[in-house]
């Protein structure tokens, strides 16, 4: 079961309520006459994966980002479980942040987790997603609230996830007890980060957890298209974010994209990924291209699933092995 929070002003609630509304009949009706999107899922999963890409065109369609966040906000969904997590906003002395803490936590791991958003959303849902990692891997959790594009492009992101790290190090968190998890483009400024360590000489951490990681800021691979029909996000997003990423900047394509880079010598990388998100091909290719360079790697593919697909926590059988696949990732490394 999912639970509906309102957030700002009425017009947008009412405006995203009338949508899920709409996108909930419209899928109903489509599985009465025996024509759902994808006969793998459930009917409430198939209304969230069109109600987030309605929310994300909406919030593109907006005269500025900050009126799109806003918008994006005003109706979030989220799997209804109790994580037992007590969430803490960073001090002032600390990096910008939450911290997600387990009651009567067991492991001595500490996760950075780096969130998604295409760099230019930081939303609740993304905010609730930290909580339920903390509390299905029962681990210790720090969600770094870096800066946002397009105001601030690269290496802003970097710079931050990179201070970040090193306040954990100073605050005597031993590295090999880091594990490092990011989403989407959080999973892009896992990998950057991984590199930006090896090039400073800082230590590695224990694991890179890349979740749909975005590996090329550009278009590659025939998904990133065909499958625009499934996944909430699209393929035109992705290039938006892109832009806005690199911003009229120095920084190149190829610079900014993992799939050009060199990961031998780093630390051990799991990736997961679904099988029908747009950038499942850009996904594989890069684990290719890993294999290659002899880096400690490993991809899960769940064919019928989606970008982020995680996000539905226990509530979906995919997402829950996934958290499974996770915890299991970590524990070979501790």
């Amino acid at each position: 079961m999912s639970k509906i929070k309102f957030n700002g002003n009425l017009s947008n609630r009412i405006f995203s309520y009338f949508a899920l509304s709409k996108i909930s009949i419209q899928v109903i009706w489509h599985r009465l006459i025996g024509k759902p999107l994808n006969s793998a899922w459930p009917a409430t999963f198939e209304m969230g994966v069109l109600f987030w890409r309605h929310q994300f065109k909406v919030a593109f369609l907006r005269p500025n980002i900050q009126g799109g966040r806003v918008y994006f906000d005003s109706l979030i969904t989220n799997v209804d479980e109790d994580f037992s997590v007590e969430s803490l906003a960073s001090k002032a002395n600390e990096p910008k942040g939450e911290w997600h803490i387990i009651k009567d936590i067991k492991s001595d791991m500490t996760i950075l987790y780096l969130h998604g958003g295409g760099y230019a959303f930081n939303s609740e849902i993304s905010k609730n997603f930290a909580r339920m990692l903390a509390g299905l891997l029962e681990i210790k959790l720090f969600a770094l609230a870096y800066r946002l594009t397009p105001e601030h492009p690269h290496p802003a992101q970097l710079d931050d996830a990179i201070a970040a790290y090193k306040f954990l190090i100073s605050n005597g968190t031993n590295p090999k007890k880091i594990v490092l998890i990011g989403d989407s483009a959080g999973g892009h400024l896992t990998l950057m980060l991984i590199q930006a360590l090896k090039q400073s000489k800082l230590p590695q951490p224990a694991l890179a957890i890349c979740i749909s990681p975005w590996t090329d800021i550009k278009q590659r691979g025939k998904s990133f298209y065909e499958n625009d029909k499934y996944d909430l996000v699209q393929g035109y997003m992705a290039i938006k974010f892109g832009k806005w990423l690199q911003g009229g900047t120095k920084y190149t394509h190829q610079s900014l994209s993992p799939i050009y880079h060199d990961f031998s010598n780093l630390c051990p990388i799991y990736i997961q990924a679904g099988g029908k998100e747009v950038m499942v091909d850009m996904i594989r290719e890069f684990a290719s291209k890993l294999e290659q360079q002899n880096v400690d790697l490993t991809l899960d593919v769940w064919p019928q699933m989606i970008h982020n697909f995680q996000f539905h926590g226990n509530s979906h059988p995919d997402s829950k092995d996934a958290f499974i696949q996770m915890s299991k990732a970590i524990k070979n490394i501790t």
